[in-house]
């Protein structure tokens, strides 16, 4: 498994926020979301000379981690579920008794481990500026709402839409009612931002419709504790 980062820090975002854990940054993502805030780890390793990350079994992670004793692990990217290995790595980390969050776009579905499956539908704001791609296009590569039924019927789950305009508050409806049986309390509504003051003043509106739809507001807290940076 192509692994860009090992480290500690608190979760930023979700449910558990504020949640001293390990995180474990995987390589790869085919997406290429215009907000992406991990660009350095949407590209895939071809050769074992790339200048990023290394080259780690699931045992080689699971003992990096044990070094770091947190009880909580949040496995990122990247896309971690594209990763053939995510399952093995699960397992090992069960059998350690950690409290394991998936991050993940909902594109791809495998069988794992987890305590938190971690969903970030995207929505058409996520579309690069440069796509030439069709609505339809789109929808098929960044948007299966059929794969993150399976995981939200599988896991417990949170869904996680980042949101910039008032529009995309109507779109995330629209997604929804592709689902069965979705808690609105498991709806977190994040602000597109890279900084506070950007965050404030989008908080307002969305908070408003979460209060009108029983959704959560879920502000990004890594850039208020740490600022728009990598962390590690």
């Amino acid at each position: 498994m192509w692994v860009l980062e090992i480290y500690q820090s608190r979760q930023g975002e979700g449910v558990w926020t504020g949640t001293y854990s390990v995180f474990v940054r995987l390589l790869g993502c085919p997406l290429r979301c215009r907000y992406c805030d991990t660009d350095y780890a949407r590209h895939f390793p071809s050769t074992s000379e790339f200048e990023h990350g290394a080259d780690l079994s699931p045992e080689e992670i699971a003992g990096r981690v044990l070094l770091l004793d947190r009880p909580h692990v949040i496995l990122t990217g990247g896309e971690p579920m594209f990763s053939s290995e995510i399952a093995e790595l699960t397992r090992l980390l069960g059998d350690f008794d950690y409290k394991i969050t998936i991050e993940t776009s909902g594109i791809f579905y495998a069988e794992v481990y987890c305590d938190l499956m971690s969903i970030s539908p995207k929505l058409s704001n996520a579309q690069p500026l440069n796509s030439q791609k069709s609505n339809e296009q789109f929808n098929e590569c960044y948007s299966r709402p059929d794969i993150v039924q399976k995981l939200i019927k599988r896991y417990n789950y949170q869904l996680k839409f980042v949101v910039d305009v008032p529009q995309d508050l109507d779109e995330v409806d629209l997604y929804l009612e592709k689902l069965q049986d979705v808690l609105p309390e498991r709806v977190l509504l994040m602000p597109q931002a890279t900084d506070v003051a950007t965050m404030d003043q989008k908080a307002e509106w969305i908070i408003e419709r979460c209060e009108a739809r029983g959704f959560g507001y879920c502000p990004r807290m890594q850039i208020v504790w740490y600022g728009n940076k990598q962390r590690t």
